[in-house]
């Protein structure tokens, strides 16, 4: 079966590759976008395993493997090509085409969209500098564009009259029904379809390839609307077009940083300035979508708006939209202009050097949040501080990574409160369980298991015959978490760093921080049930039992939640202490061999540990 390029383009821009490879690759980013780790081609213990999220694309440098998603699935889970467009399309949310005539007819017709979009680009940019285009000529000049700058862009100029495209379509024996269908020609009730865009100058939009899929058009003098775009077409969905992404996402991954504007003006203004990453959506706000996209480019896109009223409005339009779909990692911040300037006109009456510092400047997402709920002022009175506290926890129970949840939540109680904890704070409630009952395991001390309730394991762990003590360990920790999910905002960047010694246990792990992730309010039954459907019930039946509770009777079900907490942070220490206790063993053994200064440095790194 043969499938379109965007069809599979729309796959890898919608899946992350770091999602997909993550699955059976333990991945870490050192820099922007570049994560490594061990090969799963071959035995290591050196990462040279290099996967670029913004690229979405592998490298094995053991091994010379390489690819993209699709490559990855035929490559490691051994599915053919087809299977791995279906697996990868279902996660997708996109429905698998058809091998039937009417959809290749419908390939077909993609295709010809984007053909008579690049001839009628063609006749825009040539009747621009034709006599019927001299006011749309003077208008970029007018606004300091010059010759280099409009041939770039491909700007060009539509005729002010009904036919003069259709006109020279029809000489190219192009259909009026494909020009309908690319949101060239308008039908009107009654009559002849005619021009889409007349009278105004030309904007091509391109998509990531540099392909044509719409106009954007400027009215010369009066006339409304000011700016017009095509409606959208096959190729063309405003919640995914961005104008200048085509030229803006190298230069961006390159510097770092990418800006988001309001206009094409705006776009090509910031170009001329030599900021060469700017982008802009068409007609819309910007959707979930944009945003996902902009991230799969650079960390920390910056929005500039106005500093109006109304361009304050949609800066935190555009911060509540982006909260729900934030993860760690993921950052927006915001530049607000000087009232009455925009993007182009602060580069060219001020300089470059005044807009990048506008964009130094910019404010943050949670700074936003925190202005848009408090009106830009610091509570004072308890009850002002409570109705705060309130909103923000609206806010956050928006979000739906957990660490960035968390983070989001601890940063705000405390801006409200400082070190004081607000009332009523308890270990295991709100969204801020534990924060400062927990402090001292955050930033890397020990609980005192005496007074703070962790039940130490009892010494038969150590010689159990039943089970490893560290594979033990490894079950308590999971037997714990499934008994007590509201533990899982604490634990779980923990228990992701854990390398389960059995194969099943660790599925169940994934699983289970997967399932908490993407339902915070799941409760111990819940998670039992969505388990068992998953075809845990073995492992499940040997985890939540005896053999389990009688080394910890914490992680049973009717244990204070406090208790939970610090018999798990006791064991989790003893697993990790346990790690790096042997692998000191092995180094140690290892230097009647290796007496290098290498090697004394790792010994001593250990013993501090």
């Amino acid at each position: 079966m043969n499938f379109s390029p965007e069809f599979l383009d729309e796959i890898r821009r919608r899946v992350s590759i770091v999602d997909v490879v993550g699955r059976t690759v333990r991945l870490k980013e050192r820099a922007r976008g570049d994560f490594w780790g061990l090969s799963p081609f071959t035995k290591e213990k050196t990462p040279s395993f290099h996967v670029m999220e913004d690229k979405g694309f592998y490298k094995c440098f053991s091994t010379e493997n390489s690819g993209d998603i699709f490559t990855w699935l035929i490559e490691v889970e051994g599915l053919a090509f087809p299977q791995a467009v279906e697996q990868l399309a279902a996660e997708a949310g996109l429905e698998m085409p058809q091998d039937t005539p009417e959809d290749r007819a419908r390939q077909e017709k993609r295709k010809g969209l984007t053909e008579v979009n690049e001839m009628a680009c063609a006749f825009f940019e040539r009747t621009l500098r034709a006599p019927e285009g001299k006011a749309g000529l003077e208008y970029l000049r007018r606004r300091g564009l010059d010759d280099a700058l409009i041939k770039k862009w491909r700007l060009g100029y539509a005729p002010d009259g009904r036919g003069a495209l259709k006109a020279f379509m029809a000489r190219e024996n192009v259909p009026d029904a494909l020009l309908i269908e690319a949101g060239l020609l308008r039908v009107p009730d009654n009559g002849s379809p005619y021009d889409w865009f007349r009278g105004r100058v030309i904007f091509p939009i391109q998509d990531r390839r540099g392909q044509v899929i719409a106009f954007g058009g400027r009215i010369i003098g009066d006339g409304e609307p000011k700016y017009l775009n095509s409606p959208e077409t096959p190729v063309f969905k405003k919640r995914h077009a961005l104008y200048g992404i085509h030229r803006a996402a190298a230069p961006a991954r390159k510097a770092g940083r990418m800006i988001v504007c309001e206009g094409y003006m705006d776009v090509i203004g910031l170009d001329r300035g030599g900021l060469d990453y700017a982008v802009a959506p068409l007609g819309t706000a910007l959707t979930d979508d944009h945003l996902k996209d902009l991230w799969r480019v650079v960390r920390e896109p910056v929005l500039c708006f106005d500093g109006d009223t109304a361009g304050q409005r949609a800066a935190f339009r555009a911060a509540e939209r982006a909260l729900p779909i934030m993860q760690a990692g993921m950052a927006l911040r915001f530049a607000l202009l000087p009232p009455g300037e925009d993007p182009d006109s602060v580069v060219q009456k001020q300089g470059r050097a005044a807009f990048d510092e506008l964009l130094d400047q910019a404010a943050p997402l949670s700074e936003l949040i925190w202005r848009e709920v408090t009106g830009g002022r610091m509570p004072t009175s308890p009850e002002d501080r409570a109705d705060v506290q309130k909103k923000l926890d609206d806010k956050a129970r928006d979000i739906s990574d957990a660490t960035f949840r968390r983070h989001f939540s601890d940063y705000f109680t405390r801006k409200l409160w400082g070190d004081r904890p607000p009332p009523n704070a308890a270990v295991g409630q709100n969204s801020n369980k534990g924060q400062w009952g927990k402090d001292k395991w955050r930033k890397g001390g020990k609980f005192n298991r005496k007074t703070e309730g962790a039940v130490d394991m009892d010494a038969r762990a150590e010689t159990s015959k039943a089970a490893p003590a560290d594979q033990l360990r490894e079950r308590i920790l999971l037997a714990a978490l499934i008994n007590h999910p509201n533990i899982f905002d604490e634990v779980e960047e923990h228990l992701g760093t854990v390398e389960f010694s059995a194969p099943e246990l660790d599925k169940l792990r994934q699983q289970a921080l997967n399932s908490l992730a993407a339902d915070d309010g799941l409760d111990s039954e819940a998670l039992r049930a969505h388990l068992l459907s998953e075809g845990f019930s073995t492992t499940l039946q040997a985890l939540l039992s005896s053999s389990v509770y009688m080394h910890a009777r914490f992680a049973r079900e009717d244990t204070p939640i406090e208790e939970v907490l610090a018999g798990w942070i006791d064991t989790f220490e003893r697993l990790t202490a346990k790690s790096v206790e042997t692998e000191l063993q092995k180094v140690e053994a290892a230097l009647g061999e290796d007496t290098s200064a290498m090697a004394f440095e790792r010994v001593k790194a250990l013993k501090v540990t």
